[in-house]
């Protein structure tokens, strides 16, 4: 076997992946933690390619103002209203308004090869991935828009 119950629920926290594909990666990479996990970060990227072509017209409009001064909008889309509701989705939603807010990307693109503010080992689109694997529908971040006081639209703060 090679590995513990510890090992098995430290790759579940980090990957959001079920505990048989937990331990079937674990099975595969003889115990080795760092296999593994590559293995499910594959296995992650094969469901969200299985899913790309799937209509994802739910989701949530989620909204974040950083002490007034910082404001951010996002759609993120998934399948279902179902999905939409759960707790999984609402906190990818959130997590991902806290990052427009904190890291200010132009761009959804800019936005997915962002390190992510809470796990700084891992990418936005690594997260989406695994969102989508946990969740087991598409989940597409659509648009965000991010107002900080004082700019108007096109333009950067000055620097005092």
């Amino acid at each position: 076997m090679g590995y513990t119950t510890a090992d098995i629920a430290e790759l579940r926290e980090r990957t959001g992946m079920g505990m048989l594909d937990v331990k079937k990666a674990l099975d595969e990479a003889e115990g080795d933690k760092s296999k593994a996990l590559e293995l499910l970060k594959a296995r992650g990227a094969q469901i969200m390619a299985k899913k790309a072509d799937r209509h994802a017209a739910e989701g949530v409009i989620e909204t974040y103002v950083h002490n007034g001064r910082i404001g951010v909008m996002v759609e993120v889309n998934c399948e279902t209203d179902f999905v939409a509701r759960s707790d999984g989705f609402e906190a990818f939603a959130h997590d991902v308004a806290l990052q427009i807010s904190s890291m200010a990307p132009e761009t959804v693109e800019e936005l997915l090869e962002q390190p992510f503010i809470r796990d700084a080992k891992k990418t936005i689109a690594e997260y989406l991935a695994e969102t989508t694997a946990t969740l087991g529908e598409r989940i597409v971040i659509t648009r965000f828009v991010r107002y900080v006081l004082g700019e108007q639209a096109g333009e950067k703060p000055v620097e005092d």
